[in-house]
């Protein structure tokens, strides 16, 4: 079911992240320099801060959909980091409406309005994204083609600023990336226009470089991209770690940091940031939540078997094993955990014990060939 909708929504979700920042320039000095830093509590997870900022412009503001939306993105971000729970959805959906409600009142006036139509678009574009994660696919679905064509509309009348080359450059790479890596929604293609990967990360890195407000989104886009697509660990390395240099409250940037120390296999280094990791999640941080500290668990429990640490890397993937409960379907984590488990056991010639994990592993999903490993290891015991 998901796949069915994963190009339909990610394209046209991710090209509506450029409304998120672009044409605040209506607003003076005064608003904008508010906009800007409001917008930097966001992503350093102050958010009582940044609200004190956009009440101001709301108050400054009250006809100008800019304040409400910013307001809105709050709660945006109160859902990606509190995984655990739904309680964000209604505040977030009300004032997403109110987005919505205040850019038709603008638009019912002049309809090329094009600070109306950005936001708009990106009320209704963040929306589908929030219906997506939720799979209310119907609703996703709706909300994204009206997103998309609106957005449209935003680039025929300014299709040379550097904020909507963020939204021009995630179509076009992810027209092209998408279908390429889920060849089932190549067919959906038809609906859409030609993408092109090569233009879209020239813009998208022009954004990052150029863009009044959405530099820093085009770097989370781009982060994403060498990350998943393009199998850059070294440039999302990079990236990660000026995000996270300047945002050092915001988990999100601090586990893709942590992940890419994992994938370019700096040991020292991914075990030292996970334990920071955490120790944040022990002291019940925002955002460093249940999940994330079964994640540190897990990353740390494999930097100590990877250096003969057998005892205290058992405790540590017990512990991660032990966290897999809050997951609603069975995940790579809790897979892996138990057939490093079982390697353990093996390891310290408990065979009995090793068998367990490993019988455990083939009632689980199956996850990058585990119930071969899991077989492989139940016949013959797990050696270094």
């Amino acid at each position: 079911m998901k796949y069915k909708f994963i190009f339909f929504i990610v394209i046209i979700l991710y090209i509506n992240n450029s409304s998120l920042f672009a044409q605040w320039v209506i607003l003076k000095n005064d608003a904008d320099s508010l906009v800007r830093q409001g917008t930097f509590f966001i992503y350093n997870v102050e958010f009582d801060k940044a609200e004190t900022c956009f009440k101001k412009v709301q108050q400054m503001y009250p006809d100008n959909p800019a304040g409400y939306f910013l307001e809105a993105m709050i709660y945006w971000w109160k859902i990606t980091l509190h995984r655990e729970t739904t309680k964000f959805d209604a505040p977030f959906e009300q004032r997403i409406e109110k987005v919505i409600d205040i850019c038709n009142n603008i638009l019912d006036t002049n309809d090329k309005d094009l600070g109306a139509l950005f936001f708009k678009a990106g009320a209704m574009g963040y929306r589908a994204r929030h219906y997506a994660q939720r799979e209310s696919w119907v609703k996703a679905a709706t909300d994204g083609a009206s997103a998309y064509k609106i957005m449209n509309e935003c680039q025929k009348i300014a299709p040379a600023n550097h904020d909507i080359m963020l939204g021009t450059g995630i179509y076009n790479y992810f027209a092209v990336a998408i279908p390429e890596k889920f060849p089932m929604v190549k067919p959906l293609m038809t609906f859409f226009p030609r993408g092109d990967k090569q233009l879209g990360l020239y813009q998208l890195r022009a954004a990052s470089r150029k863009a009044r407000y959405a530099a820093l989104e085009a770097r989370v886009v781009l982060l994403q991209i060498y990350n998943s697509f393009e199998k850059d660990p070294d440039i999302a390395l990079s990236i990660a770690k000026e995000l996270l240099d300047t945002y050092p409250r915001n988990p999100y940037f601090h586990r893709y940091y942590a992940r890419l120390l994992v994938r370019k296999g700096e040991q020292d280094n991914y075990e030292k940031v996970w334990r920071e990791i955490l120790i944040k999640c022990m002291d019940k941080e925002i955002g460093y939540d249940p999940f994330t500290a079964r994640e540190a668990m897990y990353y740390i429990g494999y930097a100590l078997m990877r250096r003969g640490e057998y005892d205290s890397a058992l405790r540590y993937f017990l512990k991660a094993n032990e966290g897999s409960k809050i997951d609603t379907e069975d995940s790579g984590f809790t897979v892996n955990v138990n057939i490093f488990i079982g390697n353990i056991y093996d390891l310290k010639n408990n065979r009995n014990e090793a068998k367990k994990y490993y019988s455990a592993v083939l009632k689980l999903k199956e996850y990058d060939n585990s119930h071969t490993k899991a077989k492989i290891f139940l016949e013959k015991p797990y050696k270094r």
